[in-house]
């Protein structure tokens, strides 16, 4: 199952990490595709993500991931 992207919107490789990542941003695990759709901090900078999936993924301050980032034209 391929996300859907809007029309009118760029898409950019990146890399996040508990710092960087947002709302919105697509992560590949496991082969399937997952939209955050919100984050919660935990102790130490680490941060919980909550993909619409309903799936829970905990990530370390130094976890490194490869994501998708939509970036809207205006």
């Amino acid at each position: 199952m391929r996300p859907q992207v809007p029309i009118g919107a760029l898409v950019s490789h990146i890399e996040v990490t508990a710092a960087t990542v947002q709302r919105g941003d697509i992560i590949q695990l496991g082969g399937q595709a997952c939209r955050v759709r919100d984050l919660f901090q935990l102790p130490q900078g680490a941060k919980q993500l909550v993909f619409e999936s309903g799936e829970l993924l905990a990530i370390h301050t130094r976890t490194r991931l490869v994501a998708v980032r939509l970036l809207r034209r205006r």
